[in-house]
């Protein structure tokens, strides 16, 4: 599972004396474990996956404003959290795989309208959580349905 993976790179990290890996890796499961004792579950591989994704899409948005900023420091630091978190994180899709797929739900689907694109998006999530950014996927299903 994917939890005990991040358990172990957090030991391997330990023993290496990598401490600022080791500190993005707890945070990381610290977050899980916060979401599994909210919700009263136990994540899946499916829901930490989208806990990662969620992860770094919010070190990408304060790396682009630290870079904005001309803050470098503080965008290094996001850059290498960055490069953590994504090693539990499958290969992403192409566009061109991703547009491959939006086709292939719509047409099964028989989707035609924007009015369908929620149950298109919901499907496409299901099917890339993990491997694709939703708001890439959002504009290519409202590009073919739009």
């Amino acid at each position: 599972m994917l939890k005990d993976q991040i358990s172990d790179a957090i030991k391997t990290a330990m023993k290496a004396r990598e401490l600022e890996k080791v500190k993005v890796l707890r945070n990381v499961q610290a977050v899980i474990k916060q979401i599994e004792i909210d919700r009263q579950i136990a994540l899946d591989d499916h829901g930490v996956l989208e806990v990662l994704q969620k992860q770094t899409k919010q070190r990408q948005e304060s790396l682009a404003i630290f870079q904005d900023n001309g803050r470098e420091d503080l965008a290094q630091k996001e850059k290498f959290e960055i490069d953590v978190i994504s090693e539990f994180l499958p290969q992403a899709l192409s566009e061109d795989e991703l547009s491959v797929l939006v086709d292939a739900e719509i047409a099964q689907q028989g989707a035609t309208s924007m009015q369908q694109m929620g149950s298109v998006m919901n499907a496409l999530k299901a099917q890339t959580t993990g491997r694709a950014d939703p708001a890439l996927l959002s504009k290519l299903v409202k590009a073919r349905l739009g």
